[in-house]
């Protein structure tokens, strides 16, 4: 009975890691989370929607928690009022890979009518 049990966790802890690396289900949670801030920061639903997808797929986990604690310095606005003030901001995070994704899929997304 012991050894059944054992067996049976083994097969869940598995089942849940092929579940959040190759069946994407950690990443959709990253995804979600990400158009949920960009709508909340005023981007059009189709735009968040691209955004968050490029940038979930080609960012770590350790590069967004970089982004998230992205704040307003003194004189700016919360929110970025044109696309260079935002790269200008992203690129305090000092991670080039950041500012080449953020770069590329804001472009991406703009010119693909998303």
């Amino acid at each position: 009975m012991k050894r059944v049990l054992i067996v049976l966790a083994l097969l869940l802890v598995g089942g849940i890691i092929v579940w959040a690396t190759l069946g994407g289900g950690l990443q959709g949670t990253v995804e979600d989370r990400l158009e949920e801030e960009f709508v909340a920061r005023g981007l059009p639903q189709p735009m968040a929607e691209c955004l968050a997808g490029r940038m979930a797929e080609r960012l770590s986990v350790t590069q967004l928690r970089k982004l998230e604690r992205l704040q307003a310095e003194e004189g700016e606005a919360d929110i970025p009022l044109s696309v260079v003030e935002l790269l200008e901001r992203i690129r305090r995070v000092d991670d080039p890979e950041v500012v080449e994704v953020a770069a590329s899929s804001a472009a991406f997304c703009a010119f693909s009518g998303r």
